[in-house]
């Protein structure tokens, strides 16, 4: 949640401002890390930020404001980082695990605190999830990475798939990123290795794309994600209604929320 805009503010106040949004997050990153996501209050975050917790409340909504600043600092940062691989590099393979390796650098200090907060990310109701609405920013930024790399390489990608492979590139980061939350090898070194060769298998996969007996394939897998999966459907069915168990009326079922199998 931004700072409320009243009217012109100058160069001072707005440095100020940031300067204590920046503070808030970052205490509320240590706390999160210290004392895990569900245990830190708002008020917590606001006294040790030395803030009021109206102030805090101000910046942040909730503490899923706090999370959903998290990931938009990881995607900024990510975009800075890649900009020097995706400069120096046409080949694809090179592009993109200079892209993934890049997230894994910046992912880093927050491991732990990853672990601790995945159990409400993956709850696909939850706004922490990365397919929510609420996440949608840091997700376009992302998948807008995904883009450069394809634009910037040497490669050939055929023009009907420019639009749909981004979007399939970062849910293979996603892929990525949930094998990195459970890796506890030393200098997550296996995350490293799948970050390569998922790079080298993406590559040869969209050389082979030039084919077109095979551009149906990549379309058909992008239509899957996009029909079936929450935050890339376009026509999710009312998660109000669920099917009638045995012998239930189709009227009480309907009447029973349910989360969608």
């Amino acid at each position: 949640m931004p700072p409320k805009n009243d009217g012109p503010e100058t160069g001072a106040a707005r440095s100020k401002s940031e300067q204590t949004r920046a503070l808030i997050l970052e205490t509320a990153m240590r706390l999160f890390r210290e004392r895990g996501y569900d245990r830190t209050t708002m008020r917590a975050i606001a006294q040790e930020a030395g803030v009021s917790v109206g102030n805090a409340y101000y910046y942040f909504a909730g503490k899923e404001h706090l999370i959903q600043g998290f990931y938009d600092r990881i995607a900024a940062e990510h975009q800075v980082a890649v900009r020097e691989v995706l400069d120096r590099e046409t080949d694809l393979e090179a592009r993109l695990a200079g892209v993934l390796t890049a997230w894994l650098d910046i992912a880093a200090p927050y491991h732990e605190f990853a672990v601790q907060f995945f159990k409400n990310a993956a709850d696909p109701d939850s706004p922490l999830s990365p397919f929510s609405p609420e996440s949608e920013h840091a997700r376009a930024e992302a998948v807008g990475v995904h883009r450069a790399v394809l634009a910037g390489t040497r490669t050939k990608v055929p023009a009907e798939l420019r639009d749909i492979l981004p979007e399939l590139m970062w849910l293979a980061q996603m892929g990525l990123c949930l094998y990195w939350i459970f890796d506890r090898t030393e200098g997550r070194a296996r995350s490293y290795r799948l970050a390569e060769r998922g790079a080298r298998l993406t590559a040869r996969g969209v050389a082979l794309a030039r084919f077109r007996v095979l551009r149906p394939l990549v379309r058909e897998v992008h239509e899957l994600f996009t029909d079936f999966l929450p935050g890339m459907t376009k026509a999710l069915p009312d998660p109000a209604a669920r099917r009638p168990a045995p012998g239930e009326e189709p009227e009480r079922a309907a009447q029973s929320p349910s989360r969608l199998p």
